[in-house]
């Protein structure tokens, strides 16, 4: 079995494609097994989020028919992984291989630090850096502790990024806020959308980051927008870009 099945989002392929490929090299260069399927499509998630259960039906049983046969599934995107984990239930419970599947798909960051066991990353990225944590991977996926909850701290992205040379990475008055996205909700509630990616952007301008960091290329497409119409000195980057070049062990 190949140990892994490379899950790229749409978006990613389509508009930021050198995410992809940069966490196709972190996977390769510790030594992992790992394959594009090309027959791969979308996940179904914006299907999903606009209540259209039907149009997503046919594109997770595909995920499960493409990716069914890997021992583990990764994506450089929180939202996607948690899609298969904990949305794809309504319509592939008790099919043959779900539950291997649901089990197996991981979002990079957190199969990094949980399953392949990297504890330093020896590279550099210098400058202020604010994190973003998309909704998806800290609730859903539990990539950090959320404000709300009263457990010892822990933070998968963090742990990563902090041990880069020359990074500084700020700290944020509302470090767990939305961006507003949403995906089609930045679509069907636009003004809302926009007003909170603003107010995300400017506690990270406040805690004076140079680069917003994040591991949703979805949440960072939106803030980006918003931040190159606005003509701010502010940049984005996925976690996968910010490791490429570092020496994970």
């Amino acid at each position: 079995m190949t140990q892994i099945g490379l899950f790229i989002p749409c978006y990613v392929d389509q508009l930021y494609p050198r995410v992809g490929l940069a966490t196709w090299r972190i996977l390769r260069g510790l030594g992992l097994d790992v394959e594009y399927p090309k027959s791969q499509t979308c996940c179904g998630q914006p299907m999903a989020n606009s209540g259209c259960g039907d149009a997503a039906r046919p594109l997770a049983e595909r995920f499960l028919d493409v990716f069914g046969k890997y021992k583990h599934v990764v994506t450089p995107s929180g939202s996607c992984a948690s899609m298969v984990r904990n949305h794809y239930d309504q319509w592939l419970a008790g099919k043959p291989g779900f539950d291997h599947l649901k089990s197996n798909t991981f979002e990079l960051c957190e199969y990094l630090v949980d399953i392949v066991g990297v504890t330093r990353a020896d590279g550099d990225f210098p400058g202020r850096v604010g994190i973003h944590m998309s909704c998806h991977g800290l609730r859903e996926l539990r990539m950090a502790r959320s404000s709300e909850r009263m457990d010892a701290p822990f933070d998968k992205v963090r742990g990563l990024l902090a041990q880069l040379r020359g990074i500084e990475l700020v700290t944020l008055s509302r470090p767990d806020e939305c961006c507003g996205f949403g995906g089609t909700f930045a679509v069907a509630e636009q003004a809302v959308s926009c007003m909170m990616g603003r107010d995300r952007i400017a506690d990270h301008e406040r805690a004076g980051a140079q680069v917003i960091a994040g591991f949703d290329m979805s949440c960072l497409m939106h803030l980006e927008g918003l931040i190159r119409r606005e003509g701010k000195p502010l940049k984005v980057a996925h976690v996968a870009e910010m490791l490429e070049g570092a020496r994970l062990s």
